[in-house]
């Protein structure tokens, strides 16, 4: 009974490390935004993240085009995210219906959901969407 015991309790402390250790969550992957008209494969490039449109609707082509991005597939919508020390990471993402650049962050929330939030001024004029895995 006492071999039994002391195996469940290894057994139990090996669980827990490996828990511990495995994030929550990888930002890594295939994203769409909240209307779906938007997909953004992320992935490692040089030391930090970022994000590519794989594809997306004819409506946010056309937006982008207003903005003065010509072409929304293969445009780099998050770039340089690097982890911010407290759990998410820290970067900037590009606005194409803007054409313009501002900061961002990315938390993890659950395997298949990320929270992408991107400031024009500082902490000001900010926008936040959770984007759900594709793939």
């Amino acid at each position: 009974m006492k071999l039994f015991l002391v195996g469940m309790t290894v057994a139990a402390t090996l669980a827990s490390a490996a828990t511990a250790a495995a994030p929550a969550g990888s930002i890594e992957g295939r994203w769409s935004n909240p209307k779906g008209s938007v997909v953004v494969d992320v992935d490692r490039c040089g030391n930090s993240w970022c994000g590519t449109v794989v594809s997306a609707s004819a409506k946010a082509k056309a937006d982008a085009r207003e903005g003065g991005t010509a072409n929304l597939i293969g445009t780099r919508l998050m770039h340089g995210f690097v982890p911010d020390g407290r759990g998410g990471y820290k970067g900037k993402v590009f606005l194409p219906k803007r054409n313009m650049s501002a900061g961002g962050t990315i938390r993890v929330l659950s395997a298949n959901t990320i929270s992408v939030r991107g400031c024009a001024v500082a902490g000001v004029l900010c926008k936040e969407q959770n984007w759900r895995r594709v793939r």
